[in-house]
C-alpha cells in the first residue's frame, strides 16, 4: 500500500529530476555539492561519525584536513543521489556513454569480464557504484547485482526500471541465493557491494588496520564455485557528469585453493582491494557508514587475539609485522570502533 510519505517522496524526486535537465551538469553538479556541505554542517551526529572513521582510517592527517575529507564525501554522496543518479540513464547511452565514462586501466581483469567464464564483481559504496553496473551492461556484460529494495514501494519500481534498461539484472538481497547460483551457471557476472559491515556473523579481517566484520557469502560463493574475482569501482575525475572506470585486481582461485582457510583468505582479500580503492579517492567513499561497528567474539569478551587468528593474519601475503601489530594494538585496546554510538 502507497502511504501519503510514499507520493510525497516518489514526487519530490520526479521533480528534482525534472529540474535538473533544465540546467548544465557542471551548474547542477555545485547545486548537489552546496546542498552536500550543507548537511555536513547542520547535521553534528553525520559529520562526527565521517570524521571520526577518517582519522582512524588516516592518523597521519591533522583536523582540518580530516574535516576537509568528511566533507568532500557528503558533498560526493549528495552529488551522486541529487544528481548523478537521476541523469545517468540519459547520459549513459549505447551512442553516447564515451562522453562520459573512459575505461581506465583494468589490467588483466578485462580477460576475466570479457570471458564466458563466470565471476565476481566486488565494488565499494565509492564513486558512482550504480553507474558501474549499469555500463557494463549496456557495454553487454551480463551484469547482475545485488541489491536491498527501498522501502518506498513506488520509489523503487521507478528506478529499478530505469536501472533494468540496458540488460542489468538486478536482484533483491531478500531470498537471493537460488537466483545468484542461476546467474553463475550461466555464466554472468554477480557484483556485489562488499564494504559494509556484516554484523556480530560475519567473518572478521582487517580494513584499515581494525578488525571488521565482512560479508562470509562472497568467499563461500567463490569458493563453492571457484569463481575468479575482480575489484573494481566508478571514480569521478572532473567536476562534471566525467567517469573512470577501474579495476584494481583481480584474484584467481588458484590463489587460495591451498591457503589452509580460503574463507577467511578471500574475504580478507576483497575487504583489502575495497581498502585499496578507498585509499586512491577517499573524498568520495561513505564514511557516515559505521563499518567497525561489529566486534568479534573475543573482543566482546575481553579477551586477547586468538592465536589462531593471529596466523591467520600472518599468512595473508600484503600483511606486515606493522600492519599486524596496529590490527592487534586496536584489538586490545578495544578502540577498533571509531565512531561508537556514544561518541555521536
Amino acid at each position: 500500500m502507497n502511504r501519503p510519505s510514499h507520493w510525497l517522496q516518489y514526487l519530490g524526486l520526479r521533480s528534482i529530476g525534472g529540474l535538473v535537465s533544465s540546467f548544465g551538469s557542471a551548474a547542477n553538479l555545485e547545486t548537489a555539492a552546496t546542498a552536500g556541505s550543507a548537511y555536513f554542517n547542520w547535521f553534528a551526529r553525520h559529520r562526527r561519525r565521517a570524521t571520526l572513521n577518517i582519522a582512524a582510517a588516516f592518523p597521519e592527517l591533522d583536523d582540518a584536513r580530516v574535516r576537509d575529507l568528511a566533507e568532500a564525501s557528503v558533498r560526493s554522496l549528495m552529488s551522486m543521489f541529487l544528481l548523478d543518479s537521476l541523469v545517468m540513464t540519459r547520459k549513459i547511452t549505447p551512442t553516447g556513454w564515451a562522453s562520459h565514462v573512459r575505461l581506465g586501466d583494468l589490467g588483466d581483469s578485462i580477460e576475466t569480464l570479457l570471458s564466458d567464464r563466470p565471476c565476481l564483481l566486488v565494488t565499494a559504496h565509492l564513486g558512482n557504484f550504480e553507474l558501474l553496473g549499469y555500463t557494463l551492461s549496456m557495454l553487454g556484460l551480463p551484469i547482475t547485482a545485488l541489491a536491498r529494495p527501498l522501502d518506498n514501494p513506488m520509489l523503487n519500481e521507478w528506478i529499478l526500471r530505469m536501472r533494468t534498461r540496458h540488460g542489468l539484472e538486478i536482484i533483491t538481497k531478500f531470498g537471493a541465493t537460488e537466483r545468484v547460483v542461476e546467474a553463475v551457471a550461466r555464466g554472468g557476472k554477480v557484483a556485489f557491494i562488499a564494504d559494509q559491515n556484516a554484523g556480530p556473523d560475519g567473518i572478521f579481517v582487517p580494513f584499515f588496520d581494525r578488525l571488521a566484520s565482512s560479508y562470509k557469502s562472497i568467499a563461500l560463493l567463490a569458493v563453492r564455485e571457484r569463481l575468479p574475482i575482480v575489484a573494481g569501482f566508478a571514480c569521478r575525475v572532473a567536476d562534471d557528469f566525467d567517469y573512470e572506470i577501474r579495476c584494481l585486481d583481480r584474484l584467481e582461485p588458484e590463489a587460495w585453493e591451498d591457503h589452509p582457510d580460503p574463507i577467511f583468505y578471500v574475504s580478507a582479500w576483497y575487504t583489502h582491494a575495497i581498502e585499496r580503492m578507498v585509499r586512491s579517492a577517499p573524498e568520495q567513499y561513505w564514511w557516515l557508514h559505521r563499518r567497525w561497528r561489529s566486534r568479534p567474539r573475543f573482543e566482546r569478551e575481553g579477551k586477547p587475539m586468538p592465536a589462531r587468528l593471529i596466523g591467520k593474519l600472518e599468512s595473508l601475503p600484503w600483511m606486515t609485522p606493522d600492519r599486524l601489530a596496529r590490527v592487534r594494538r586496536h584489538s586490545e585496546d578495544h578502540s577498533a570502533d571509531p565512531a561508537p554510538a556514544t561518541a555521536q
